[in-house]
């Protein structure tokens, strides 16, 4: 049976320059998944790409896959700050005009680097990030339900569980199918009006 390889890093980078080390091996990695795929990527690869040796590579990751897993985690991470960013924003703001800029906000992340998203996507499994992806999922749902919260009066009687499933569910799939697989036809207005069209689909589910 074959070993499953390691995907969590060796050591965290704390030096200025050990940093620049791991971003460029992480930038490299990204790059290289988008244009060769995760079968043709290699630790020599990465390496030769990022311009620092196989070496210092393993002394910060012990094989491709705690690489391509370290790609998965930082691009996660950027897009739960967006959403933070704009849940912060809009916490004092009626129900309208907080689900079109968490919609507008959730097509920007997918939007950010739709193909390396797309090979991420498929890598999930493979590096065991699940239950980082879902660690995630999870405060994005808190995030949404302590809005909700804060406009209860507002809001039609309904399960607030169930709400939040279903609201942070539906733009997801729909920001997501749009950018990831429609992204030819996805110009800046079409992807307009798809923010116009999921508001009024979240709105009119929420509201009385």
């Amino acid at each position: 049976m074959a070993r499953r390889p390691l995907t969590n890093p060796r050591k965290q980078a704390s030096q200025e320059r050990s940093r620049a080390t791991v971003d460029a091996l992480i930038e490299a990695t990204a790059r290289i998944l988008v244009r060769e795929g995760f079968d043709k990527a290699s630790t020599n690869r990465i390496a030769e790409e990022a311009g620092v040796s196989v070496g210092s590579l393993y002394q910060y990751y012990p094989s491709k896959e705690a690489l391509v897993a370290a790609v998965i985690d930082r691009h996660n991470e950027g897009a739960l700050t967006l959403v933070r960013g704009v849940l912060a924003e809009v916490a004092a703001q009626p129900i309208e005009i907080a689900v079109r800029k968490v919609v507008a906000a959730a097509i920007d992340a997918h939007r950010i680097d739709p193909k390396l998203h797309r090979v991420l996507t498929e890598q999930i499994p493979r590096t065991g990030r699940l239950d980082n992806v879902e660690a995630l999922n999870r405060e994005a749902y808190a995030l949404f339900r302590t809005y909700l919260e804060g406009r209860r009066d507002e809001l039609r009687a309904l399960d607030l569980e169930l709400a939040v499933f279903v609201c942070v569910t539906s733009i997801e799939a729909l920001t997501h199918t749009a950018v990831l697989h429609h992204s030819e036809g996805l110009t800046d207005e079409a992807a307009e009006t798809l923010v116009d069209e999921a508001t009024r689909l979240v709105v009119r589910y929420l509201l009385p």
